[in-house]
């Protein structure tokens, strides 16, 4: 559906302005329909972020520092994630014996466990209407957008 339809908006200031909300309203609709896909397994997209990085470090562990410089969502606490994954026991938390402030972090198997169940969903089918080559372009014009 167009952007215009979408938000009852029948004119912008320009194509780069209606660019901004697009992309906008894009990653709103994009972070919605994951908060209500992974709410099934009683995690949030920060939390399954941050247990994909730990799956993909594994069998090594993490530091705090590491999963923050590396998690999508950059505003997300990482400690307090982690907290929240411990309680839920889907990773290990490791402090160090000389330096309490420093702690490593793995995931468990049962966290792997959820990760693999996760993984058996079509997660991506909400871009089945763009071709291979469409996500493709789209991608590089991410990415030139970034800069």
């Amino acid at each position: 559906m167009r952007l215009e339809d979408e938000i009852m908006q029948k004119k912008f200031k320009s194509e780069h302005h209606k660019l901004l909300v697009n992309i906008i309203y894009t990653g709103n609709w994009v972070n919605a329909g994951s908060i209500k896909f992974l709410k099934q397994f009683g995690i949030s997209p920060q939390q399954y972020n941050l247990m994909r990085i730990l799956r993909g470090r594994h069998p090594e562990t993490a530091s705090v520092t590491l999963l923050t410089e590396r998690m999508l969502d950059k505003m997300s606490n990482a400690s307090r994630l982690v907290e929240k994954l411990k309680k839920k026991g889907l990773v290990e938390r490791i402090e160090c014996p000389d330096d309490r402030r420093k702690v490593e972090v793995s995931i468990n198997d049962k966290g792997l466990e959820l990760l693999k169940k996760i993984d058996g969903y079509e997660y991506e089918k909400n871009f089945k209407n763009l071709s291979a080559a469409e996500a493709k372009q789209l991608n590089k014009l991410l990415d030139k957008f970034r800069g």
